[in-house]
């Protein structure tokens, strides 16, 4: 029964979200912000909701430290700390390679999986979780992906990518886009790592993959648009960013860059080994070196720029130099990467106002990412409580988010310190994605998705993660919840030697607070309303979980029933948490 009862309630959770689309755009009421720029809210919130909202939108989920803090410091400060704090040590790369070394001395080693761990690290106990979860967006964004074969074999460069992402955070895009094409796992995954010049000779022509996707996925789209994200119309149809001349022009921009070597003999190029057998041991992190030999001279075109014959003395650097700032220069960046961020982070339809402001900031920074993070987070209509009242304003939050906030909100520890949570691809048992592991350079879900029929398409509204979004995820979900709550999530110890899961929840780790509850299910309820759901039950999901709390009897004390009463007592606490973990109060992120 109770598993029949649980999983018709999420159904019922994951229909729900049809209703709750992203923001209209219906932000013109909000109150004014004390600030010097009227559109941004920089003051301190009035309440801990108005508080653990904005770190909904700024961190991987809010903490009651974190909460405490922005109620001391306000919205602006504490961002400006944040935004100050560097990137947490070697990162994802450091993880890898201090498993790598404990593994090999018992006779294995680290692959995918220590990847993952780090990136679970860094995302729950990461000091700079701005820095962090605007880095976690980016990965979705610039997408590579382990899933591929080439990528997936070389999972310390993969480790290398998110550390190489968490560095370009918060620093000039133009420098983010340079890193993101010569980084070796980008050049793996669109295949311009060994990519060379044409020859008439063999009818070979440069591969045009990286150079589509630069220009579809990382910076300019494929449409014309104006300041404010609103596609240009020229007698009512949009305008084309690019065709296929540009294609071909890009793509012998991007000929003539393989592995780092200390030379650049052709060993170098086709094995990253040079002819005396030398490899370099960093060449998965290491930028990918030009090879002007493999490069194409001939005369490029592209975006209304023209890189010259370079004869018989090709410069790939230069190329490469005048192809990035024509991008990073191009009209579009600024509207088309600040809609996305605000996808990422607040919601999934912003006002066409609301990105021309994040466009405007981005682009007097001079194409600073910290100065649109700022932009986006403080702005007003981000910034309005009122929003969170509103039925078209927010986005569905991706698992990953969900698992991220739940185990923040929940305090959750874990036993190795090295946050074991691992592959969670699996929809029907597990969450349905894992870092870097999208399906394709689309990542798990398109920016524009909508799902077909129903209110969301009729309203003309996106819901980008209701792709990854049915009735599969939405049970696997439900069921990873249950087992997590209860047993602790992640897999048993290094190599699976300890007694019980790796990541656990603070009831499971000496805190009562909550258990100490389990007797009086309002109190209880309202506990965890507003530790997971910062007070935004709704009436009907609080008598349905104190009424489902209550109906779980607890024996009175006697003889030798005391385990019988803990387990009842937990299961009262178990039962709160995870009606509350599967509820739209917490998918939705308003």
């Amino acid at each position: 029964m109770w598993r029949r009862l649980l999983q018709g309630l999420a159904l019922t959770a994951g229909l729900a979200l049809a209703a709750c689309g992203g923001g209209g755009g219906g932000s013109e009421g909000a109150q004014e912000p004390a600030a010097t720029d009227p559109d941004r809210v920089t003051g301190k919130p009035a309440t801990r909701a108005e508080a653990a909202r904005f770190l909904e939108q700024a961190t991987f989920g809010p903490t009651a430290a974190d909460i405490d803090a922005v109620m001391a410091q306000g919205y602006g400060p504490w961002l400006e700390a944040q935004l100050a704090l560097p990137a947490t040590g070697g990162g994802h790369v450091a993880y890898w390679d201090a498993r790598q070394a404990a593994l090999k001395a018992a006779g294995s080693g680290a692959y995918q999986s220590e990847v993952l761990d780090a990136f679970w690290t860094r995302a729950l106990s990461a000091p700079d979780q701005v820095r962090a979860r605007v880095a976690f967006a980016l990965s979705q964004i610039f997408v590579i992906s382990m899933v591929d074969g080439g990528v997936g074999n070389y999972p310390r460069g993969a480790a290398g990518y998110l550390d190489m992402l968490n560095q370009q955070a918060l620093g000039r895009y133009r420098d983010l886009l340079e890193s993101v094409s010569l980084h070796p796992m980008m050049g793996l995954y669109l295949s311009h790592l060994g990519n060379q010049r044409e020859s008439p000779k063999t009818g070979r022509v440069p591969d045009e993959n990286y150079a589509r996707e630069v220009m579809q996925l990382f910076s300019i789209g494929l449409h014309e648009l104006n300041a404010d994200g609103t596609p240009r119309l020229v007698n009512g149809q949009p305008v084309e960013t690019y065709g296929q001349q540009d294609i071909q022009g890009m793509a012998r921009v991007f000929t003539g860059f393989s592995w780092a070597c200390q030379v650049s003999d052709d060993n170098c190029f086709f094995w990253a080994s040079s002819r005396e057998g030398e490899t370099e041991v960093d060449r998965v992190l290491l930028p990918m070196r030009p090879y002007p030999q493999f490069h194409a001279f001939q005369e490029k075109r592209f975006l209304g720029v023209t890189v010259a014959d370079q004869g018989s003395r090709a410069n790939p650097e230069a190329s490469l130099k005048t192809a990035l700032d024509t991008l990073a220069a191009h009209p579009n960046v600024a509207p088309f990467l600040a809609r996305q961020l605000i996808q990422r982070l607040v919601t999934s339809n912003p006002s066409t106002a609301y990105v021309g402001r994040a466009a405007a900031a981005f682009q007097q920074g001079g194409g600073d990412l910290k100065a649109l993070v700022r932009a986006v987070l403080l702005d007003k209509e981000a910034r309005d409580s009122r929003q969170a009242e509103s039925p078209t304003f927010g986005r569905l939050r991706e698992p990953v988010l969900r698992l991220s906030a739940f185990l923040r909100a929940m305090e959750a520890g874990s036993d190795s310190g090295a946050w074991l949570i691992r592959n969670t691809d699996d929809a029907g048992t597990a969450l349905g994605m894992s870092p870097l592991r999208a399906p394709s350079v689309f990542n798990f879900y398109r920016p524009g998705y909508v799902p077909p029929g129903g209110a969301l398409a009729s309203a003309g509204l996106v819901m980008p993660e209701m792709q990854i979004t049915h009735e599969t995820s939405v049970v696997g979900y439900v069921n990873y919840m249950r087992s997590g709550i209860q047993y602790g999530f992640g897999q048993n110890g290094f190599d699976w030697k300890a007694s019980r899961r790796d990541v656990q929840l603070a009831h499971n780790r000496g805190d009562n607070s909550l258990l100490n509850l389990v007797e009086t299910p309002e109190a209880l309820v309202e506990a965890v309303d507003q530790r997971l759901l910062q007070g935004r039950m709704g009436a009907a999901l609080r008598a349905e979980i104190v009424q489902a709390v209550a109906s779980i009897a607890i024996p009175v004390r006697s003889g030798g029933n005391d385990s019988w009463v803990d387990a009842q007592r937990r299961n009262r606490l178990y039962a709160a948490l995870f009606l509350a973990s599967i509820a739209p109060e917490f998918i939705v992120q308003k």
